[in-house]
């Protein structure tokens, strides 16, 4: 009987989810499956998030990890978190129609450590190797470049000059990371240029913002996103730097009962490449094992929209190859 059942608050981080450069690619890879007639290739996950994914597979969407897997003739999609310059040339050397869904935000920092580097300065990308926006961003970048994830790795840093120094960052990291890391560069080299916090992206920093502030009051955070996803990776890095156990959860079995056992406040939370209805299914989940009050807690509103993916040069390329 839901009279039996225990209560349970539960409070909504907002802002949550998805973000405008996540929305700004999905809506690239939709619309080149509305207005083309070739096959759709997208070089690695539009987004780290597989239900997403899986979602514009259904609709016709073919994902690859490289560009040579995509077929002459066919549109290829450069994912929201950006490609090398050697991605590009490839892409071009085959005549592919390309569509590049880069996030602007991501963008700005290819820009950044483009600049530094016609400057002469050795750019360094605070961020963790591996990752595709890394790799795409170092890719960027002509010149000396250097990758560290961490205050002891700043600590430990060799350059040629110290005088002619910039920094990058990735934009999905922890802002209070990035932070110390920051200024244990300007420690050593006080001449480094580079934007402070300025490039994590400012839904990045909204939705570790909005997790602090639930987890003054909810006894565990649930964060809703892929286990590949940075950014969801960091909210729960940031819920457990306030003491509040974080699971993240990435599809709803993921969800025990045995989490919430003893809670009276669950904060809930999403990664900006995790859709709504995540958030909605762990709801629905909490509801059958509890009796429960839904509180959103808004820290600010995010006003930020991207212009659409620009599809006309991409149609006038696939008429005059017809």
């Amino acid at each position: 009987m839901t009279q039996d059942r225990p209560s349970l608050t539960v409070l909504l981080a907002a802002p949550r989810g998805f973000c405008a450069g996540v929305e700004r690619a999905i809506r690239a890879v939709e619309d080149a499956l509305e207005q083309t007639e070739r096959p759709v290739y997208v070089r690695h996950e539009i987004v780290h998030n597989g239900r997403v994914v899986n979602e514009l597979k259904r609709k016709g969407a073919v994902f690859v990890d490289d560009v040579g897997e995509i077929p002459d003739g066919a549109v290829a999609i450069f994912s929201a978190h950006g490609v090398s310059r050697t991605v590009e040339r490839e892409a071009r050397s085959r005549n592919l129609a390309v569509l590049d869904a880069t996030c602007p935000l991501v963008r700005r920092v290819h820009l950044e450590g483009q600049r530094h580097a016609k400057s002469g300065r050795e750019v360094i990308v605070i961020g963790h190797r591996g990752h595709v926006e890394v790799e795409g961003t170092i890719g960027q970048i002509d010149g000396v470049v250097h990758v560290i994830a961490c205050v002891e790795e700043a600590l430990a840093l060799v350059v040629s000059d110290p005088e002619r120094i910039a920094y990058v960052t990735q934009t999905t990291l922890s802002v209070d990371d990035t932070r110390e890391i920051i200024a244990a560069l300007k420690g050593r080299f006080p001449a480094i240029q580079g934007p402070d916090t300025r490039t994590i992206c400012y839904a990045t920093q909204n939705r570790q913002l909005a997790v602090r502030v639930i987890a003054k009051r909810a006894d565990r955070i649930i964060v809703c996103g892929a286990r590949n996803s940075s950014n969801t990776n960091r909210l729960c890095e940031v819920a457990k730097s306030e003491g509040r156990p974080a699971l993240l959860m990435q599809d709803p079995k993921d969800l025990t009962l045995s989490f919430i056992d003893g809670a009276a406040v669950i904060g809930i939370t999403a990664g900006a490449s995790a859709p709504e209805e995540l958030v909605q299914e762990a709801l629905a989940l909490l509801a059958r094992w509890r009796t429960i009050t839904v509180e959103e807690v808004r820290v600010t509103h995010e006003g930020t929209h991207f212009a659409p993916v620009d599809l006309s040069r991409l149609i006038a390329q696939l008429a005059n190859a017809s």
